[in-house]
């Protein structure tokens, strides 16, 4: 169970990552934001961010194994960043429409799923 923990809660993770790191601009783009100073854009990512830390500490300490979960440190850091990929690959097509993935990011993304298959093998 503490695998599954940890997995939804690097997908939490990288939601909210997601977010603090572009939501501001989807927000510039529809005016919100657009005369905010840039000191107002960084407090408004970092409160994002916030919850970010809120859900990856957990899931790296649940997760790892010298604190009894099923990953190695190596293991979650693949992890993480595949879980990153995809959300920010799905979170770039909802709020950003234009952004289409080409030939070249879904075989960078394969790429990505066998690398975390190399750091799993015994």
């Amino acid at each position: 169970m503490n695998g599954l923990y940890t997995i939804i809660l690097l997908i939490l993770s990288n939601v909210f990552m997601t977010l603090a790191w572009y939501g501001h601009l989807k927000i510039q783009q529809t005016g919100l934001s657009r005369d905010w100073p840039l000191i107002g854009v960084i407090v408004f990512s970092w409160s994002i961010a916030f919850l970010e830390y809120c859900c990856q500490v957990p899931a790296n300490r649940i997760g790892y194994d010298g604190n009894g979960g099923p990953f190695s440190l190596v293991q979650l850091k693949v992890i993480q960043e595949c879980v990153s990929l995809v959300v920010f690959a799905i979170i770039a097509n909802i709020l950003f429409q234009g952004q289409n993935l080409h030939w070249n990011h879904i075989l960078a993304f394969l790429l990505i799923i066998c690398a975390v298959y190399l750091v799993f093998m015994k």
